[in-house]
């Protein structure tokens, strides 16, 4: 969720991939510690990224012409004290991108889900191997994290990995020209207006940490949608989530691996993330025929349901359900094929925070295992 061992064989991963999500022990944790005065004793490496070349895929559009743009320019001006003629000639030089306004399209109806498509993106040979030298190179960070916050290493490496690929993939776009683009030009869908108001909260946001870390805006490179460095974080989230982890006074979520590790876990935190939870943080279901567990579904991405509660509806588990936790029922649809289904704890959902969807968040942990069984192996 920015501005300024030996390496596993290929034969060895592809046999992870056919493992299936195993149930390790809770993580042991440590006493809280303040998020972003943790100094490391050895800094952490960071991921070895070519530098990334920014999207050309862009056209001069006068944006400082645009009436609403000038009316957010006013607006932010007044309340964050920007110099207005500054905000002026910073606008001129920002472009119009189209290629993210076709990318935030819509998909066209009719392909299904397919839950084994999309695992198959994300927990593959080159992902793993790339997870093994990630946490082998930052063993230290990701220990560090484990006890300042209880995320588990597994847990973090799985989302960094999804994101950007340890840092291979972070994005060529300049942040400004898709977020300004996307604030004023949103395509039309019946969430236009909402969106472009999110757009204009994170433009405001981007301008802000550029100020607070003494970067040129037009420097930030990232996603079509605007996200930043390994962990793919917002500028909100930015400001909001993002710790100096490395100690070196600064936060850096491009260049530094210790600050991506300790602000996606400062991030899970900070939306519900329950150190003391034991795993599994998934568990693999069966339904009965009777469909009476089906007002289940859909519930929110969040873990609302006792175990007898979901027993009486005709949810049932080879092993026992863990008395004491609450869960909701998710279901992973793989097309023409068999749906299944899962029971994930709060853990679970704090992860679909960083992307609300149970694909995603069941991903990352299947990535993050079998990175750890790699290690491990």
């Amino acid at each position: 969720m920015r501005f300024s061992v030996p390496h596993t064989t290929r034969s060895l991963s592809a046999l992870i991939l056919a493992l299936p999500l195993l149930l390790g022990a809770a993580a042991a944790s440590a006493a809280p510690h303040k998020p972003g005065h943790a100094k490391a004793s050895r800094k952490a490496t960071p991921a070895p990224t070519a530098k990334p070349k920014a999207d050309t895929d862009s056209e001069f559009v006068n944006f400082a012409e645009w009436k609403q743009v000038g009316q957010f320019l006013d607006d932010i001006a007044a309340k964050h004290q920007f110099d207005r003629a500054e905000l002026d000639a910073l606008m001129a030089k920002v472009r119009y991108v189209d290629s993210a306004i076709q990318l935030m399209k819509p998909a066209p109806p009719g392909k299904p889900k397919n839950w084994q498509a999309y695992r198959a993106r994300f927990v593959e040979p080159v992902r793993i191997d790339a997870g093994v030298k990630f946490w082998n190179d930052n063993a230290e960070a990701l220990a560090r994290a484990e006890s300042v916050y209880g995320v588990p290493a597994d847990i973090i490496v799985g989302i960094i990995g999804v994101e950007t690929v340890y840092g291979r993939n972070t994005g060529r776009f300049r942040v400004l020209d898709a977020l300004t683009t996307l604030a004023f030009s949103y395509p039309e869908t019946p969430t236009r207006l909402a969106r472009m108001e999110f757009f204009r909260g994170e433009l405001e946001s981007a301008l802000l940490f550029a100020r607070q870390g003494g970067v040129d805006p037009l420097s930030l490179l990232g996603s079509y949608a605007g996200a930043v460095g390994l962990p793919q974080f917002m500028p909100s989230s930015i400001l909001k989530h993002a710790v100096d982890f490395d100690g070196d006074g600064r936060i850096d979520l491009r260049g530094s691996a210790g600050d991506a590790i300790g602000s996606v876990a400062h991030f899970l935190v900070q939306h519900g993330w329950q150190r003391d939870l034991a795993r599994p943080f998934a568990l693999p279901v069966a339904v009965s025929p009777g469909r009476a567990w089906e007002p289940f579904i859909g519930q929110g991405l969040e873990a609302k349901f006792r175990p007898d509660e979901l027993l009486a509806a005709g949810v049932s588990s080879d092993t026992p359900l863990p008395g004491g936790r609450l869960f909701g029922l998710v279901d992973l649809q793989n097309g023409s094929e068999a749906t299944e289904y899962w029971l994930g704890s709060a853990n679970f959902f704090a992860i679909t925070q960083y992307n609300r969807s149970y694909f995603y968040a069941m991903s990352v942990l299947d990535l993050g295992r079998a990175v750890q069984l790699a290690r491990g192996m």
